[in-house]
């Protein structure tokens, strides 16, 4: 449970810094009043949401109920409402690691904000889920922050800046050449190291970096959503004569990953796998994973698995079932926000 005294001296600032239009104060007047008026009935909880074919649903959702109170501040809008006995806030980030980490920033620079749920869908590079599941992580990290080395070096070489710790071996490389099409030929673009995000959490020491590639989500937030792999029900069918091979189910799994890239390579999908062991992947989550662990506010990352990321023997599945993993997701997060204390 967070909680929160916003100071209105930091929201004055932020609105003149992201209001900057309005010379005379107007604008940033009434919205610092709306702040004010939304903060007297926080704590919230967050639900962040990538895009408008994930948030939709959720608005038309017969557990969502919606209020009055929107507020637009700096390209987003917060819209307020209740999820059982739980006060809610959404707000839609756009596709992207970039729009997910301002997005989740804003939220809690802004709000009185007691935990960070995020859904929407995302591709599968677990072999042993299938495309409707939803998959809730427990670690989430972000894998195209790299150190690309140079080629002629290898695994015994150190990265360059390795020693004043800006780079580390220490998290593995991808060997571009293991998946040349000819498989005794080397290749210019040699290995690519994943790096962890420096940090910089609210309880450190200011400008003192931490660094973080495997973000643990919420322990209490976890276990809560254990809770739903027996009891959720979710969609199997598009229509009455298209359903799924599969019942789809809610599961627990260890790690999710996030980059600003459309996944849609077999070899790749597989790489992940079997190298960190990844079941979702796709394009926010580890932003709002990154800002909430800084922050120290619970969050819990819930995505409805859409494709199956360049692993499906035809094209991409996302064009069928995007708009039953989207159902889905929402579902599951609905469910989970009220079983929240």
């Amino acid at each position: 449970m967070r909680n929160v005294t916003l100071s209105i001296f930091v929201v004055s600032i932020l609105l003149i810094v992201l209001l900057p239009q309005e010379g005379n104060g107007k604008r940033i007047g009434e919205t610092k009043r709306l702040i004010h008026k939304a903060n007297r009935k926080g704590p919230y909880i967050g639900i962040v949401i990538p895009n408008l074919f994930e948030m939709n649903p959720l608005l038309n959702y017969p557990e969502y109920k919606f209020s009055k109170l929107v507020i637009d501040v700096g390209g987003r809008r917060f819209r307020f409402g209740s999820i059982g006995q739980k006060r809610v806030v959404l707000v839609m980030t756009g596709l992207g690691m970039l729009n997910a980490g301002v997005t989740t920033q804003l939220l809690l620079s802004l709000f009185d904000i007691e935990g960070i749920v995020h859904y929407g869908i995302a591709g599968n590079a677990n072999p042993s889920l299938n495309i409707g599941d939803v998959a809730i992580p427990q670690y989430w990290s972000h894998s195209a922050l790299w150190s690309w080395q140079r080629y002629g070096n290898g695994p015994e070489d150190k990265l360059p800046l390795e020693d004043s710790g800006d780079y580390t071996r220490d998290i593995g490389y991808l060997h571009i050449a293991n998946y040349s099409t000819n498989i005794k030929s080397d290749n210019l673009l040699n290995n690519i190291w994943y790096q962890p995000e420096e940090i910089f959490p609210v309880d450190g020491t200011r400008e003192e970096r931490q660094h973080a590639f495997w973000v643990p989500v919420d322990s209490s937030y976890f276990n809560l959503a254990k809770s739903l792999e027996s009891s959720l029900k979710l969609e199997g069918c598009l229509n009455v004569t298209t359903c799924l091979s599969t019942p789809p189910k809610v599961t627990t799994v260890e790690r999710g990953t996030s980059a600003s890239i459309y996944l849609d390579n077999a070899a790749y999908r597989s790489f992940i796998y079997e190298k960190f062991n990844i079941s979702p992947v796709e394009m926010e989550s580890a932003a709002v994973a990154l800002i909430s662990y800084q922050q120290r506010v619970p969050f819990i990352v819930i995505r409805a698995l859409s494709d199956l990321a360049g692993g499906g023997e035809h094209s991409n599945e996302a064009d069928t079932f995007i708009t039953l993993a989207a159902n889905n997701s929402v579902k599951a997060a609905v469910e989970f926000i009220k079983l929240i204390p």
